[in-house]
């Protein structure tokens, strides 16, 4: 059974960076797209971004594009996402996701880690 686990979400101030990394064990995610939503506070869980497995084709939320690189090292089975100019509305709960279909929506999602808290403050 698979299991991923996501790591450094912190208090940051505006404009500043953060990276989030998520490991993966229990089985290989090498063949399984992966991404990061994102929940705010009372809002739903929203796509931020995704890698596919067999191209390395990278996809961002309007929200996010320029600001934030998804990248994934398949030899320590950890994915990341670099996050820079950050904004008070990117505040949410992050978490690493993986499917074998496109990860566009929670629907499609096989896996999901426990999430990371990030906070911006303006």
């Amino acid at each position: 059974q698979g299991q991923l686990v996501e790591s450094g979400g912190q208090l940051v101030q505006t404009g500043g960076s953060l990276r989030l990394s998520c490991a993966a064990s229990g089985r290989t995610f090498s063949n399984y797209n992966m991404g990061w939503f994102r929940q705010g506070p009372g809002k739903e869980r929203k796509f931020v971004a995704e890698i596919r497995w067999i191209d390395g084709d990278r996809y961002y939320a309007d929200s996010v594009k320029g600001r934030f690189t998804i990248s994934r090292d398949n030899a320590k089975n950890t994915l990341y996402l670099q996050m820079n100019s950050l904004k008070p509305e990117d505040t949410a709960l992050y978490y690493c996701a993986a499917s074998q279909k496109p990860l566009f929506t929670t629907t499609t999602v096989d896996y999901w880690g426990q999430g990371t808290q990030v906070t911006v403050s303006s």
